[in-house]
């Protein structure tokens, strides 16, 4: 992928960069979930993934805002969760990355909540 600005990267390709930043740093079951057809959703694309530990949940959302950074030169709107590990959130308005300890993650099961959503497999797309 070329290096350009914000601007001008799809929501489609920031979804995908976040999951390769998740990639980099063995995130489990990453899933993209397109929003863009669902009535009221909130931004274009979730990607979720899950971490073993506070350790790597922590490194997965640096990974994610690295990659991001070095294609885009955008940082996050906004971070959440950063302080209790347990589920980071980073705000790229068209797409949210969501980073979860696994029984966060099967608590709040964003997948089922917007059942509607086109769901990709990371494993499965064409990266």
């Amino acid at each position: 992928m070329k290096q350009r600005k914000n601007k001008e990267l799809s929501s489609k390709d920031l979804s995908e960069l976040i999951a390769k930043g998740m990639s980099e740093k063995k995130g489990e079951d990453i899933t993209i979930l397109d929003l863009r057809k669902v009535k009221n959703s909130i931004t274009d694309f979730f990607v979720i993934c899950s971490g073993n530990s506070d350790t790597q949940i922590d490194a997965l959302a640096n990974s994610v805002e690295d990659e991001v950074y070095k294609i885009s030169k955008t940082d996050p709107w906004q971070k959440e969760g950063k302080a209790n590990g347990e589920w980071i959130l980073i705000d790229y308005v068209d797409v949210v990355a969501h980073i979860f300890n696994k029984e966060r993650r099967k608590h709040y099961d964003l997948e089922e909540l917007w059942g509607d959503a086109v769901v990709t497999h990371f494993e499965d797309s064409v990266l």
